[in-house]
């Protein structure tokens, strides 16, 4: 692999010195092109506007800005992302909380995703994936405008294409915290060694994100079950490493069935323990103080108790790309788990590959007259936080999120399932025969549709 990057980089180089190919823009390339000066930080959009116009309405079109895609979910084309579904940290963005989730909005002055000006490209946040410096970042609770002793002029002076930090900086502390959602993708990915992820590893082949994450037009490649459950647009190995990679015809024979991830990805989580569970039901008490383990703070009064493993299995299930999300207003039966987003696919889908998973389990708010999820206020002005009354929560967040809201709440078991694509470990360290087929093997062969382990009984085995 790394005599191929090297390969590449020289044929890269020899294109340059001949011209066919342009020379990308580096950092420091804008110092005579923004001026000051700059008053508030649109004034750095409207100066990037003078020669990226396309580009504004380029990205003025993705996921990223909109936080909502068209999906087909059950037949039916819906528009959905961020901004208007349910998940099992803070419930959801549209129940009040944008300004405090806008922290990771590509854009300035998100209050309210239903008034917020989607068509206007001068709040487009072009610093927060572009800036070089390491010096820009946003507000806690700021609507998504950048922090006041953010040097804006010399920021934008200094732009080029993204790296790992400036996509960290919203995707290895998603969900509140470090390592707190993805379980694969922490602050440890900034620098991370070969063992933590061989493709990004530092001193070795040094990816960003976009070598694997391509990009088009602002279009970036890869998301997840929550928020592109039609699968669509995902990044996959096969991009670089073709179908059969591996010298032993027996392994190779294991692709068909066998996600690449699936051994290669033994453990996540490997330097910073992940967020694995999230109990609101036992938020507000008075009488507990914070409570620690492991060097995380496992119970405050204001979120409930929370769990979280460090070097976390993942679980495995059939997934053929696509997921199912829970959609706003959707029944549910509070006597059983409520899958907020999870993969589809099952032994007889012969697109469908056994993939791992990290699961987020939580304990969330639903109205138990209505029987469905409830988008719940938790920040600012009447919301949880601030008064820890769950009654005035839902009935705020309900009407900001557009639902009806009976007055009668209580608790539900809920999960999230999260594909897990990074922290690749060395080949060395990928998973061995006995891993899944000794007496003790990680796969639940009756979950995953066997009715023994197919290596033991051929007859259970999936044919085309």
């Amino acid at each position: 692999m790394q005599k191929m990057i090297t390969r590449m980089s020289q044929i890269g180089l020899m294109l340059l010195l001949i011209g066919l190919i342009a020379v990308p823009a580096i950092a420091g390339s804008h110092k005579n092109r923004i001026k000051g000066p700059i008053n508030e930080p649109q004034d750095v959009t409207r100066q990037c506007l003078k020669c990226h116009k396309g580009a504004a309405k380029d990205f003025m079109k993705t996921v990223h800005w909109q936080w909502a895609q068209e999906q087909e979910v059950d037949g039916k084309k819906v528009f959905i992302g961020k901004k208007n579904l349910i998940n099992n940290y803070c419930t959801a963005v549209n129940g009040g909380n944008e300004q405090f989730c806008a922290k990771c909005h590509a854009g300035y002055g998100m209050t309210d995703v239903d008034t917020f000006d989607f068509d206007n490209p001068e709040n487009i946040d072009c610093l927060v994936c572009h800036d070089t410096t390491g010096r820009y970042g946003k507000m806690g609770n700021g609507a998504g405008m950048p922090s006041k002793v953010v040097p804006l002029l010399d920021v934008a002076q200094n732009v080029g294409k993204p790296g790992r930090d400036q996509c960290g900086s919203c995707h290895f502390f998603g969900g509140g915290g470090d390592a707190v959602k993805h379980g694969d993708l922490d602050s440890s990915m900034s620098y991370p060694t070969k063992e933590i992820d061989v493709h990004m590893d530092v001193e070795g082949n040094d990816f960003a994100c976009i070598e694997c994450h391509t990009t088009e037009d602002h279009q970036i490649s890869g998301h997840s079950l929550y928020v592109g459950p039609s699968g669509k647009n995902h990044t996959t190995c096969t991009q670089c490493h073709g179908e059969e990679v591996h010298s032993e015809s027996i392994l190779n024979a294991h692709i068909d069935t066998v996600a690449c991830q699936t051994c290669h990805i033994p453990v996540v989580a490997k330097d910073i323990a992940t967020k694995t569970s999230w109990d609101w039901s036992q938020a507000g008490d008075p009488n507990r103080g914070p409570e620690k383990e492991h060097g995380h703070t496992t119970y405050v009064k204001k979120k409930g108790k929370m769990e979280y493993v460090k070097k976390l299995v993942p679980e495995y299930f059939w997934s053929n790309g696509q997921g199912k999300p829970y959609l706003p207003g959707q029944k549910i039966d509070p006597n059983k788990v409520v899958k907020i987003a999870y993969p589809l696919g099952d032994r007889n889908d012969m697109t469908a590959k056994i993939a791992p998973f990290k699961i987020m389990r939580g304990k969330q708010i639903y109205d138990t007259e209505y029987n469905y999820l409830l988008t719940a206020k938790v920040a600012n002005e009447g919301g949880y936080w601030n008064d820890f009354d769950w009654d005035k929560a839902a009935r705020l967040g309900s009407e900001a999120g557009g639902v009806k809201y009976s007055g009668k709440y209580d608790f539900v078991a809920t999960e999230m399932y999260w594909r897990q694509n990074h922290m690749v470990s060395p080949a060395e360290q990928a998973l061995s025969c006995l891993d899944c087929h000794g007496d003790n093997g990680r796969l639940d062969w009756a979950a995953l549709g066997y009715s023994a382990d197919p290596m033991k009984d051929k007859s259970a085995a999936r044919t085309k």
